[in-house]
């Protein structure tokens, strides 16, 4: 299919659901419950690390991370005792339990004592907007388990490039984060990671629709997969590659209208 039509399409999909009325049974909808930027970023962040399996699940488990953290997650993780992370001991999503739990708190109330943003946690101090991904990626992963005691179950549930992964939660929360436009769905509260600079998160829908097209022709789901359909995206946008996100997953879900249009 010519990359023009492919653009075209992409922007019609793409405008049409990037919109707010779209988020009632999607995750973002548990950080949207706030409007500082640290809860955000906090309900965010664990939020998107559970976006696996029934998205109505994980939407309940979201809020029951609203509820357990007191409505207040900036709060909360600043503030809270070793005593009240006992409240975590039954909470479950999948595979992931209170051990995690346990690990996610500890990192987070002594990540902003001494930090204003978990958006530095992707970045070294002297880097800059050119950075790469893979490079961000490997940094978060890195600081995330530089705590002393790291059980070694945790670690499944961060992802990183140099394993392979497809990082499709870390770069699906960062999408959350970093873009910004007038629909109001992401946030756009961090300023020093550029849009420019966002992946695709691969998911089945995107998958779907991606090799339907002719953006994806890398039989495995892997890192290397997530680099040949952003970089198809970023020819298309360069300024904003993540904005296809919305047009792949809303084309996978109208595929009958895919096509009539290919």
């Amino acid at each position: 299919m010519d990359a023009n039509l492919i653009k075209d399409l992409l922007e019609h999909y793409s405008a049409h659901y990037n919109q707010l009325g779209f988020i009632d049974q999607d995750p973002i909808q548990i950080p949207h419950r706030y409007s500082k930027p640290e809860d955000i970023e906090i309900i965010g962040f664990w939020v998107a690390i559970l976006a696996w399996g029934n998205r109505k699940s994980i939407v309940a488990k979201g809020l029951d991370l609203c509820r357990l953290m007191e409505d207040t997650p900036y709060d909360f993780i600043r503030n809270h005792k070793d005593s009240d992370r006992k409240r975590f001991s039954s909470f479950i999503h999948r595979t992931f339990n209170a051990t995690d739990s346990y690990y996610f708190l500890e990192f987070l109330q002594n990540w902003y004592e001494k930090n204003k943003s978990l958006e530095s946690a992707f970045l070294l101090p002297d880097q800059h907007q050119g950075i790469k991904m893979e490079s961000m990626l490997e940094q978060f992963y890195q600081n995330f388990f530089s705590m002393d005691l790291v059980p070694g179950r945790t670690r499944k549930h961060v992802s990183r490039p140099a394993t392979g992964s497809r990082c499709k939660r870390l770069l699906m929360y960062l999408r959350w984060m970093v873009r910004k436009d007038d629909n109001g769905v992401d946030f756009g509260i961090w300023k020093t990671i550029h849009p420019s600079q966002l992946m695709i998160p691969l998911d089945v829908h995107v998958e779907r629709s991606a090799r339907k097209l002719g953006m994806l022709t890398r039989k495995s789901l892997d890192w290397k997969a997530v680099r040949e359909l952003s970089d198809f995206c970023s020819h298309l946008r360069p300024e904003d590659p993540a904005f296809y996100d919305y047009g792949l997953f809303g084309i996978s879900l109208e595929n009958r209208t895919l096509e009539k249009n290919i």
